[in-house]
């Protein structure tokens, strides 16, 4: 296993629109999936898509540990190769989003609640879920690295977008208390 270097906001590399994966079980993919789930973990992220750590393949993993915060639903690992997105209602919220790709960030982006996803898993058997919620909004946020889409293009007010320790600060909370 290794930890890979996650790319920057910035890079062009994560504009790129990303090519469908066409063998499984693989060597191949299966370390690529490997070195995804180290890093992912060892940078305490919840989700990691292929392009991040500078490969062009429509691969996404992710995996949410609610023991931090009981209030999320724990989602086991998933591996998600050539996913697509169906919304399932036209219902959507706005919530606090941050990534690897943008370190010490965060932005209150729009996201569709209630999804179905289908792909497949390294091995090439079909994985196809109806989620909401936290997993929903994962899966979108990951998704959206395969089409070269960060989370910033998606925030419609970008006064809500900026420096975590800044928009979390007891100062911005009394900024934002007295407008």
């Amino acid at each position: 296993m290794a930890e890979r270097t996650v790319l920057k906001m910035g890079d062009p590399r994560l504009l790129q629109k990303s090519p469908p994966v066409d063998a499984f079980d693989t060597p191949a993919l299966h370390a690529l999936i490997r070195d995804m789930k180290h890093t992912m973990r060892a940078l305490d992220g919840v989700g990691l898509a292929a392009p991040q750590i500078g490969v062009n393949l429509r691969v996404v993993v992710f995996e949410v540990d609610n023991s931090n915060d009981p209030e999320l639903d724990a989602v086991p690992f998933t591996v998600l190769v050539n996913p697509e997105i169906v919304r399932l209602s036209d219902a959507m919220e706005e919530d606090w989003e941050g990534c690897l790709s943008l370190p010490d960030m965060n932005g209150l982006v729009p996201r569709f609640t209630s999804i179905r996803y289908t792909g497949k898993d390294q091995f090439g058997n079909l994985v196809d879920r109806r989620v909401s919620g936290f997993h929903a909004r994962v899966v979108q946020h990951e998704v959206d690295h395969l089409d070269g889409i960060l989370y910033p293009r998606r925030i419609s007010d970008l006064t809500q977008f900026g420096f975590t320790a800044a928009l979390f600060s007891d100062d911005a909370d009394e900024t934002q208390a007295a407008q």
